[in-house]
């Protein structure tokens, strides 16, 4: 016998003491991914809560249509852009409600309780949305699309233009000659496809918005990081929450890949042959080139005005109080006496 014990002994801490970083490194893993696992829990709650309890859903012959009616006064018809839903509709539009405006915010196709009908156009979205609003007894509304639900907002005028007592067209996605085609798409075929990933999962678009908030500003967005890093703090939290609530992205995939289709290369249409007074609002800094579709578009309209922002980007950040008043005049300025 010795005084450190025997071989075996000596053996048998060598070993304990090679385990001890392999035991070390399991027992990190494991709390990082508990720790991830809890903020992704308490993250997708956090998004889910903004759609609960505050829509209602009807069948339509498109199928299930939902869709959010607040306030009272003069009815606006308010059509949500890309990764949107009737949240989204309600978010953006709640300082145009504090001036006295009744809001109807529909979830488009293929977004949260929307059906996606087989062969889902932008047409058949327009007449859609015609059918909402006589459900709902609205003879007349100002139709306010923004971004990709701009398509919607004008196939409506166009189709039914009994419907619109105004349209108002935000940071539109629409056709321009000089708007290059897929401006709102990837610029390679990689950053497509983990695009493509990325919607197709809650978890990995929840690791881009915590992990590389900088790039999904860029590349969802379309808003340069810088533009809203030198924002106000509440354009900042703005803008995080816009991002956020395309939470969960597995309930809004189906509609944002025919944005994807649609707004990525839109067709020329005949705005010439819109009736209504138009207000059409672009950003010179878009990443998505949606100002070259509102210069156009307005230029072609018979009854239009455009104010243009020199920045902002596809979020207009730093222009929202702005923007929600000239909208709210706009609005008023239709009111019958």
């Amino acid at each position: 016998m010795t005084l450190f014990g025997g071989p075996r002994m000596r053996a048998r801490v060598k070993a304990r003491r090679r385990r001890l970083p392999v035991v070390v490194v399991s027992l990190t893993v494991i709390a990082v991914c508990a720790t991830v696992a809890f903020a992704f829990r308490r993250d997708m709650a956090e998004a889910r809560a903004p759609t609960l309890g505050r829509s209602q859903v009807v069948e339509s012959p498109w199928g299930p249509i939902e869709y959010a009616d607040v306030g009272s006064g003069p009815p606006v018809l308010m059509i949500h852009g890309s990764g949107g839903g009737f949240d989204q509709g309600l978010a953006f539009s709640t300082p145009l409600a504090r001036q006295g405006v009744r809001i109807i915010a529909p979830s488009r196709f293929g977004y949260l309780g929307s059906a996606m009908p087989d062969g889902a156009t932008v047409e058949m979205q327009a007449d859609a949305l015609d059918w909402l609003m006589r459900r709902l007894e609205i003879d007349q509304a100002v139709i306010v699309g923004g971004s990709a639900g701009a398509l919607s907002a004008t196939q409506l005028a166009l189709r039914h233009p009994e419907r619109c007592r105004g349209l108002v067209l935000l940071v539109p996605a629409m056709y321009a000659p000089d708007r290059l085609p897929g401006a709102n798409a990837a610029p390679d075929a990689g950053t497509q496809r983990m695009i493509n990933a990325v919607l197709g999962s809650d978890l990995l678009f929840w690791a881009g918005v915590r992990g590389a908030p900088d790039f999904m500003t860029r590349m969802v967005l379309a808003t340069d990081p810088a533009t809203v890093k030198a924002a106000s703090e509440s354009e900042q939290r703005r803008a995080r929450a816009v991002m956020f609530h395309i939470l969960p992205v597995s309930a809004r995939k189906r509609g944002l890949l025919m944005d994807s289709a649609t707004a990525g290369t839109p067709p020329p249409w005949p705005v010439e042959r819109i009736a209504c007074p138009t207000l059409v609002v672009g950003a010179r800094d878009d990443l998505y080139e949606t100002d070259k579709a509102a210069v156009d578009v307005a230029a072609r309209t018979p009854d239009a005005r455009l104010v243009m922002y020199p920045g902002g980007g596809h979020l207009w950040i730093g222009q929202d109080a702005e923007l929600w008043r000239t909208v709210g005049a706009f609005v008023g300025e239709l009111e019958p006496d």
